[in-house]
């Protein structure tokens, strides 16, 4: 079990170089993450005691989760083999994450459909963007009645909190990148 005082310590440590690693003072996160700056210089310190509701708060304006806060530093970089990140197979379409790691409020996958292949998408919160890129083949985007035919390098930027779907209509595999903006819910 770890002792309270390296627990203090290392969240002190872990923030402090979370921080430094965006480039940003003490102040721009407290404002960041809704915490007065003399709590983020607190949490800094390696003494303090944190609520939930504040590591949670620096967690979300650090982009990362509350466990790598307390953890032991890992190393700056770690490798995903091929395979290795989730999947989910809806019919003819394989959607893939891109990120081994969440961003809060936001949704990033690789869509590879089949040929005559469709998917129907699901409406996200109200106020959602959603922004649909076709890497190669033909995508079809229907989102709220209307019809969008994109080819490699196009963008179509749409509600997503609409009923919306993607079809391949040609004769090879196509892919395309989703990134979904999720509206902040107050």
């Amino acid at each position: 079990m770890d002792d309270p005082d390296e627990l203090a310590s290392r969240l002190g440590k872990n923030i402090k170089q979370l921080r430094e690693a965006r480039g940003l003072t003490q102040q721009q996160m407290a404002k960041l993450s809704e915490v007065p700056r003399a709590t983020w210089a607190n949490l800094e310190s390696g003494v303090a005691n944190p609520t939930l509701g504040i590591l949670h708060r620096a967690a979300l304006a650090l982009q990362v989760s509350i466990e790598e806060l307390i953890s032991t530093p890992r190393a700056q970089a770690r490798f995903y083999a091929k395979g290795t990140l989730p999947t989910r197979s809806p019919g003819q379409v394989l959607v893939r994450k891109l990120l081994p790691d969440p961003i809060p409020g936001m949704e990033i996958d690789r869509m590879e459909i089949e040929p005559g292949g469709k998917m129907t998408g699901v409406p996200h919160t109200p106020g959602t963007r959603e922004y649909l890129t076709c890497e190669s083949g033909d995508l079809v985007l229907v989102a709220a009645g209307e019809r969008w035919a994109l080819t490699p390098g196009d963008v179509v930027v749409f509600r997503g909190d609409q009923r919306h779907s993607y079809h391949n209509p040609g004769p090879k595999p196509a892919v395309g990148y989703a990134v979904v903006v999720l509206a902040r819910i107050m």
